[in-house]
Formats: structure tokens, C-alpha cells, sequence
């Protein structure tokens, strides 16, 4: 028993000096190296906040790194996506795209060359519930005046692809609401649009149009997810089922909001390495302070965590993903 108890120990120190020297192996690579971080949307706007406070703390937790920040907008962060899944397996290339490409891939939308179920995922930075957005100046004071609108407003939407397109088709299309979907605001050009009176409202994420309604320029009307009190929640005001569905599947993106991936198949131990710099930099609390400060919530989870919500994300009933294809197709004629 007792030579039998010794060769179990001996197996287990075996095993974990084997770990450590594969940890160890992991964080030299990564020495000397350059790691580009892709922003899949154009400077400003949260994506790109969040991408660059990322990146800086990240190489800070990765000795001997440097960690470049490189902005490809375009088809509503599909181009960006793209780049990501197709680059080299060596861990040197991640970067972050909005969470609307679920739909997209649920639906097969054209330009999509990627599989997120199979993306080496490295984290997510926070919970973002959505928002509806008017204007100061405009007289829509509830959700209720704004479906009782005669004429259309338009409401900004980035490009097709990306979370902001297409829940705001999804969701004035199903609620059958008197909206034009104006596209190609990307990062803070909606909120300048409405400041000019060219846009009456949008939906987005809540934390990206915090300081502006803060700063008295635009008001909110309804909200998708979180737990504020100040905002009546989307679900309460319709009925519809059909509706309601949806409005469970924009939730359920929010709750997995500012992504960071790999292309699939990155080694296990350049994995580990890359989360537990995540970790390390979303736990940092510098970078909590300095995402406070810029009023972006930082509710991290990591690694295979991600990977499964973003899994059961996609894996819809064969009815939502009809209710999301053809609100998609009808925003099309």
C-alpha cells in the first residue's frame, strides 16, 4: 500500500511539474513578440475603450510583450471578425467584435467566413443591457408615444452585421414600430446625428450613452436586461410573444458584451497564458478605476465560460431563428 501510495505522489508531482514547465513554456513565447489586438470598428466609441484598456493591461500581465491595437471597421465588425478567425494559430493575433454576429451567423448572413463555436475564447468584459434612445429635442417621451408615431423616425443603426443593425431591425420590425433605419453610424456618430437633430433615437448598449444622457442630450425610453430601476424594462411594455422571444435573445447578447477571441486552435498553453493575462487585467484595479471613469462596467467572465454562453447563444429554436431571418429579410425590401 505504501509503495503503491508513493508511486501515486511521484505521478502527481510528475504531472504538475509537467504543467508548470507547459505555463512556463506558454509565457516565453510570448517574450520579444508583438501581439496584434484587432478592433473590429473605428476608433472612439466603447468597442474601441474597451479594446484598448484590454490591450494595455494585458501586456502589462504578459512580460516582455507588446500588444498593438489595430482598428478594421467595416460590414458591421464582420471584417474584423473575419481577420481574427482566419490568422495564424500562434496567439499572437486576438482582437474583439460585437456580439450581433451571433445573428448573423445563426442566419448565415452573407460575408460571414467565420464559426464562433469554434474561436479560441479568451474572455468577455461585462454585461451591457440594451437601451432605447430619443433624443432631447424630440417631443417621444415614452415607448408608448413612440409607437404611436404617424410618420417614421429615423433611428441610427451601425452597418449591417453589427449588434446595433441588427437588433434595431429585429426589434422595430417585429414591434412593428414607425422607425427608418438610417445605417453607417459608427462609434459616437449616432450620438453626434442626434445632437443635430438628423437622428430621433437608437438602441444600443446602455453604457455607451451614459454620458450623454448624463450631459442632458438624449433620454431613455426602455431597456433590455441589467437590473436598473430607473427605466421601465422592454419586456413589460408588449405582449406579443413573438416579440417577447426576441427581445430574450438581444438580452441574452447582452449578457456576453465586449468579447475578446483568438482564431481556433491556439496551443493550450499559450491559452492559458493569454486568459490568465485577461484575468489578471480585468481584475487589475487601476483598470476597473480607469473603466469607471470612462462609465464602462467591467463584469468579466473567461475561457470556457465564454466559449459555453456563446455556444448556447447560438443554439436557438428553429422558430427564433426564423422570427430572426425574416425580420432580417423584410428590413431588405
Amino acid at each position: 500500500m505504501k509503495h503503491a501510495f508513493k508511486i501515486f505522489s511521484l505521478a502527481l508531482a510528475a504531472c504538475a511539474a509537467t504543467q508548470a514547465q507547459a505555463a512556463d513554456e506558454g509565457a516565453a513565447f510570448f517574450k520579444d513578440k508583438t501581439v496584434t489586438y484587432i478592433v473590429a470598428t473605428a476608433p472612439g466609441g466603447g468597442y474601441d475603450s474597451y479594446g484598448r484598456l484590454v490591450a494595455e493591461y494585458m501586456q502589462r500581465n504578459l512580460p516582455g510583450s507588446t500588444f498593438v491595437v489595430k482598428n478594421m471597421p467595416g460590414a458591421g465588425h464582420i471584417i474584423g471578425a473575419n481577420a481574427i478567425y482566419a490568422s495564424k494559430a500562434d496567439g499572437l493575433t486576438i482582437g474583439s467584435f460585437n456580439t450581433g454576429l451571433i445573428y448573423n451567423q445563426i442566419v448565415g448572413a452573407q460575408g460571414v467566413k467565420f464559426d464562433l463555436s469554434k474561436m479560441s475564447w479568451i474572455g468577455k468584459a461585462a454585461s451591457d443591457p440594451r437601451v432605447v434612445v430619443i433624443a432631447s429635442q424630440s417631443p417621444i417621451k415614452s415607448f408608448a408615444e413612440l409607437q404611436a408615431q404617424k410618420t417614421p423616425v429615423n433611428f441610427a443603426t451601425a452597418g449591417p452585421g453589427s449588434a446595433s443593425y441588427v437588433e434595431t431591425v429585429i426589434l422595430t420590425n417585429t414591434l412593428k414600430l414607425p422607425v427608418k433605419n438610417l445605417t453607417g453610424y459608427n462609434g459616437t456618430d449616432d450620438q453626434l446625428a442626434m445632437r443635430r437633430g438628423e437622428i430621433i433615437g437608437s438602441i444600443a448598449s446602455r453604457s455607451s450613452y451614459s454620458t450623454f444622457i448624463e450631459n442632458g442630450y438624449g433620454r431613455y425610453i426602455a431597456q433590455i436586461g441589467g437590473n436598473d430601476k430607473d427605466v421601465p424594462q422592454l419586456s413589460s411594455l408588449v405582449k406579443d410573444q413573438k416579440a417577447l422571444d426576441l427581445i430574450a435573445l438581444v438580452q441574452s447578447q447582452g449578457d456576453i458584451a465586449r468579447l475578446t477571441a483568438g482564431p481556433p486552435a491556439i496551443p493550450a498553453d499559450r491559452m492559458k497564458v493569454l486568459i490568465e493575462a485577461y484575468k489578471k487585467a480585468m481584475e487589475d484595479k487601476e483598470l476597473q478605476a480607469r473603466a469607471e471613469k470612462l462609465e464602462r462596467p467591467v463584469e468579466p467572465a473567461y475561457g470556457e465560460d465564454v466559449a459555453k454562453a456563446i455556444v448556447k447563444a447560438l443554439n436557438q429554436s428553429d422558430e427564433t431563428k426564423q422570427l430572426l431571418a425574416e425580420a432580417l429579410k423584410s428590413d431588405k425590401k
